[in-house]
């Protein structure tokens, strides 16, 4: 007789850190991550990233990989639609970045080109600022039109940064960085970000930086030539107005959908799932997420998949929050 498989329940991951050259300590001062190392540069929230699988920190599945819960439940999990898509690798990506340096100058390659080169998905992606310093800003794309011709002049004369935007940022900006896009994250920013799950990443430019032992970082100059979305402009800022305990629809692609979510004072704002599973990432203040068998608290710095098979049966209730909802 086949033994029946327990319910999935609301899943909180113990986050993966990466300890980076230009990473800071903003993890551990605003959402308590805790390392044995400094420069944390980010918390992986949920990663099915080979080799970096998230784990479940607490609850009836403390211990299981997502990935081994994956290939158990299936569409249980990620939603029939989902599942027959992906089959046995979960399609997203949640990270925390702290950037207390400049990130290098980079791109990711579209679905086509990362198959095609890596065997792997591509990254289309999607920032959400949460702190900011006084003069934070991203790189996003070129100051005007710009050539492969006139982009590869610069890059060889060391005048790359001359031809890049600088786009200052707050708290609350949303940016949507599409494959090709030439993007850097500035010193002064934590964001959350969401992405295709991959981890190709193309960096063309690196500001001239050295590690411990002297060496500069790889570029990758030559994969990242044919990558490269030249066209002018790209709209990549998203517009949006805050309202109070009603969904605001920030970014909606084949890859995901991610709506924000300002909680005040409820008790049972009902959480939507239609074809897919639902990521919840707490930015700002505490949820208490239930379900039929189940009551987790989440803080700020946080990030929940509600599985599809609790379709119908989770809610939030807080007395302020700021969350994101991320589904596909």
């Amino acid at each position: 007789m086949k033994e029946k498989k327990a319910k999935l329940t609301p899943l909180l991951f113990n986050p993966i850190l990466k300890q980076k050259l230009w990473g800071g300590n903003r993890l551990i001062e605003e959402f308590n991550k805790q390392a044995d190392f400094d420069k944390i540069g980010e918390s992986w929230e949920i990663s099915d990233v080979e080799g970096d699988s998230s784990v479940v920190a607490q609850g009836p599945f403390e211990g299981q990989t997502l990935n081994a819960l994956l290939q158990n439940y299936k569409g249980e999990l990620v939603g029939p639609k989902i599942f027959e898509k992906f089959g046995n690798t979960f399609p997203l990506l949640i990270k925390f970045i702290d950037a207390s340096e400049n990130l290098s100058v980079q791109l990711h390659p579209d679905d086509y080109l990362a198959q095609k080169r890596h065997n792997s998905f591509g990254k289309t992606e999607m920032w959400y600022v949460v702190k900011t310093d006084d003069d934070a800003h991203l790189i996003t794309g070129f100051k005007q039109s710009c050539t492969k011709e006139n982009y590869l002049k610069a890059l060889n004369q060391g005048k790359l940064a001359s031809i890049l935007k600088k786009e200052p940022v707050n708290p609350g900006d949303v940016f949507f960085i599409s494959p090709g896009l030439i993007h850097a994250i500035g010193k002064g920013t934590l964001l959350a970000e969401i992405q295709q799950t991959s981890d190709v990443t193309y960096r063309v430019y690196d500001w001239d930086r050295v590690d411990i032992d002297g060496n500069k970082r790889e570029l990758h100059t030559d994969l990242a030539i044919d990558a490269i979305d030249f066209s002018f402009p790209i709209h990549y800022k998203i517009s949006y107005k805050d309202k109070i305990n009603q969904p605001i629809r920030l970014v909606e692609n084949i890859f995901f959908t991610t709506q924000k979510l300002n909680l005040l004072d409820t008790t049972d704002f009902s959480v939507e799932i239609r074809n897919s599973f639902v990521i919840l990432i707490v930015i700002e203040g505490q949820i208490i997420i239930k379900n039929k068998q189940n009551t987790l608290r989440v803080q700020a710095g946080q990030s929940v998949l509600v599985p599809y098979q609790l379709k119908k049966e989770v809610s939030i209730s807080t007395k302020q929050a700021t969350v994101l909802h991320v589904s596909i």
